[in-house]
């Protein structure tokens, strides 16, 4: 009788009954986050200063802090904090992960219920590819309104430790692709877009989620040659740290405003990292000023006692780690014995104090102290703001603006779906879907798979030719080849995945896993229309030998591409998209190895050339593609418009030039560095019958003399994307501000700008500008 009474109610009756009850859905799972603290109803805080919401955060912190008892302290110092019933505070889990989307790699967030995923976006190395800040700080909007939204549902947490911001220095790293790539200056813009678009821009230092830039630092090994990166003492010059190593993380917390910073597991010229003063205490919160919190990567403080023998003693480990301005232990180490360390004298509880007020006032800049979530900004976002259709087409238009175009004989693309009517789908990777989300990520709201992508523009015959990436035999390639032979067009998706390349598995070799060379070459060889090679890495490959085969006639790179790989990798196959992405990282021959051991920082090379050095910046050895390449399917003509020829460089007028200047190098510190910008205009003409989006990148060459020798070759001064119609032209200006841009680090650590005659690429257009200490204004 119900199910009859139903049937036959009116249908405006029946949309009304199912708006009320998806709306309870909804309410029911914004409602689940009960106050962390101060919730209205316990009558206990309701007058408490620390529940003030309109009172000054740093006056409430000081006063919560006040109020606790050293056992009480010590259970709030662990990443699992402990509830402080009596003053109602809830228990709280600080990790969680957002490298590329919600994820649930930390304890803090899980899907399920409400929640079954969350939009993946792109594996990091292949949105840096983009080169487009804008589209990093969008990804980090809808990440963060998706974790909101979670919370909110009780199913996550507020303290995201992303992103990872190492550079990519040795192209083996396992983790290389959680990373925006090899140059610092990238990697530090990409850090501060991602975590604004995290955090948010509300004023009064209130945050929508807390970001943590992590691993600091030189952390970039995990696993080679038997040492691991709980071993692994990285020997860094001050040269290096200054010009390579510390630039992103001081971008990420000066021009970000990042909440957390996370130090890593090796140590550091000899002092593990997160028990060193100089890095955290100085460098983090003194000279960057950090305004959040300082975190342990998981274990470390156990780590630099049991496996580095650092400090004699556990309390001697909580000891360092506390006073060099570790706040937060990602482990239970602190907890266990930092009261044992108090007591013992090796540590003031003022010290720990000190810690607490830095993880609270974040909690507090959360809104976690200000009772009722709902009632908060955010407090709405729940499971319909999760997955949805446009935050999904973010994460398509990301991999699309990822994906680069390495090679393109003839032009074999793009491809038609008129003289392409069957297209051969062979390789391990050609129907993968959790692949294409690479690591630290979480459950995707769904996949396209690269043959389902291929599949809604023609017919498609699949063949996996290897059982996996591994492939170590060719039982498939029979199969594989024959596709080939009947098909109008052959893709083959090929490459790594986490088997390969991944947290605690560096590579020992660059060239494809197994036998695909071999399925690549005889596919190839057997195929009767072109052959198009799709790769699917993090790190580099060296796929020397499909560069230069010509029946090999278009190589893309797609990184890892997220939930719509697929349909981006069709898009550009099929020049629905035009690729626009480039390179971020130096792709090195296999020999480069041999060469360069993992464990050597050394950016430079050495005198004698037996040690070639690392990235663009210094290496000028062969490579098989470098860092910024990448092809389009219409071409752009650069036009400088306007740009200075010389410059003034004015020095403070307290300094004298011969304490400023080492032979024609002034010190950054000397000059006014507050306006002293180079602007360039600069005209892009898309030559081409396609629309196309480009990315401008701008090169300096600093002058020879006396730094020649230590400077880099060239490095990156500015880029942007930008969008040019077919035929017509776009105006672009870039600002290149002189102290951070054209300046050089010497050999003890000071960073210099060049006097003299600064030399700038960008595409196929060149321009010099020479600056001149002590000269006022600029000259024409």
């Amino acid at each position: 009788m119900t199910g009859t009474a139903v049937t036959a109610a009116p249908a405006a009756t029946l949309v009304l009954l199912l708006l009320l009850i998806s709306g309870s859905i909804c309410r029911l799972a914004v409602d689940a986050r009960e106050p962390f603290a101060c919730d209205p109803q316990y009558e206990r805080t309701r007058g408490l200063p620390f529940c003030r919401a309109s009172s000054p955060i740093p006056e409430r912190a000081r006063d919560l802090v006040g109020r606790l008892t050293l056992q009480e302290k010590v259970k709030l110092l662990a990443n699992t904090a402990g509830a402080i019933p009596r003053l109602g505070i809830k228990g709280y889990e600080w990790w969680s992960e957002a490298l590329h989307g919600v994820s649930n790699v930390g304890p803090g967030t899980k899907f399920g219920g409400d929640f079954p995923g969350a939009t993946s976006f792109p594996q990091v190395i292949t949105t840096a590819a983009s080169f487009n800040a804008s589209l990093w700080e969008a990804i980090g909007q809808v990440v963060s309104d998706e974790a909101r939204g979670m919370y909110n549902g009780g199913m996550g947490g507020l303290t995201y430790w992303s992103p990872n911001i190492n550079i990519l220095r040795d192209p083996r790293w396992g983790r290389g692709q959680e990373t925006p790539g090899e140059d610092p200056v990238v990697v530090g813009h990409y850090a501060a877009s991602y975590v604004r678009g995290l955090q948010g821009s509300d004023g009064g230092g209130r945050l929508k989620v807390a970001a943590c830039c992590k691993h600091f630092t030189a952390y970039d090994l995990d696993n080679w040659n038997g040492v691991d990166r709980f071993h692994f003492n990285a020997r860094v010059s001050k040269q290096d740290m200054e010009d390579t190593f510390d630039v992103p993380f001081r971008m990420c917390v000066m021009e970000g405003k990042v909440a957390s910073v996370m130090c890593s597991y090796n140590q550091v010229n000899g002092v593990p990292a997160c028990a060193d003063p100089n890095l955290l205490k100085r460098t983090v919160r003194g000279a960057w000023r950090l305004d959040g919190y300082v975190v342990s990567d998981c274990d470390s403080v156990g780590v630099f006692y049991d496996k580095q023998h650092y400090a004699a003693t556990p309390e001697q480990a909580v000891a360092d780690a506390i006073k060099a301005g570790l706040d937060l232990d990602c482990g239970p180490f602190l907890a266990t014995h930092s009261v044992e360390a108090v007591r013992g004298g090796l540590l003031n509880e003022a010290e720990v104090d000190g810690a607490l007020l830095n993880t609270l006032t974040v909690q507090m800049r959360l809104g976690m102290f200000d009772g009722e979530p709902s009632a908060q900004p955010y407090g709405t976002l729940g499971p319909k703001d999760v997955c949805t259709p446009a935050h999904q087409e973010l994460a398509l238009e990301a991999a699309r603006q990822g994906i680069v175009l390495l090679k393109n004989q003839g032009p074999t693309l793009p491809l038609s779906t008129r003289r392409h009517r069957t297209v051969a789908v062979i390789g391990p990777n050609s129907d993968a879907t959790v692949t294409m989300i690479g690591n630290y990520a979480g459950v995707a709201c769904g996949y396209t798979s690269p043959l389902q992508g291929i599949g809604k523009y023609t017919n498609t015959i699949h063949q996996q030719g290897c059982a996996d990436v591994a492939c170590r035999d060719d039982k498939l390639f029979g199969e594989a080849i024959e596709a080939a032979r009947g098909a109008d067009v052959t893709v083959l998706v090929v490459g790594l995945d986490q088997s390969i390349e991944a947290e605690f598995k560096d590579r020992d070799s660059l060239l494809l896993p197994g036998r695909q060379q071999e399925l690549v070459s005889k596919v190839a060889m057997a195929s009767k229309g072109p052959t198009v090679l799709v790769l699917m890495s993090g790190g580099p490959v060296d796929i020397s030998f499909a560069k230069n085969d010509p029946r090999v006639a278009a190589i893309l790179w797609a990184g890892y591409p997220g939930q719509a790989g697929g349909a981006a990798i069709a898009d550009i196959l099929f020049g629905a998209t035009n690729p626009g992405g480039k390179l971020p990282m130096t792709w090195y021959p296999q020999d480069y190895l041999a060469r360069v051991p993992m464990t050597v920082m050394d950016m430079r090379p050495t005198g004698s050339n037996l040690y070639p050095g690392r990235t663009y910046r210094f290496y000028q050895g062969p490579v098989v593609y470098p860092f910024g390449h990448g092809l389009s399917y219409t071409h752009f003509v650069h036009t400088i418009v306007a740009a200075p020829v010389a410059m003034a460089v004015h020095l403070d007028g307290r300094r004298q030039a011969n304490a400023t200047t080492s032979g024609e190098a002034v010190k950054v510190t000397h000059v006014r560095c507050a306006g002293l910008s180079l602007g360039v205009q600069l005209d892009i003409r898309n030559a081409g019958s396609r629309d196309g989006s480009h990315t401008v990148l701008v090169y300096s060459t600093p002058p020879g003399g006396e730094g020649a020798s230590w400077a880099p070759r060239k490095q990156l001064v500015g880029f942007q994307k930008v969008h040019v119609a077919a035929g017509a032209s776009e105006r672009v200006q870039i600002n290149i501000h002189v102290c951070k841009y054209l300046s050089v680090v010497d050999r003890l650590g000071v960073r210099r700008i060049p006097m003299g005659e600064h030399r700038l690429h960008i595409g196929d257009a060149k321009h010099s500008v020479s600056l001149q200490a002590e000269t006022l204004g600029v000259i024409k």
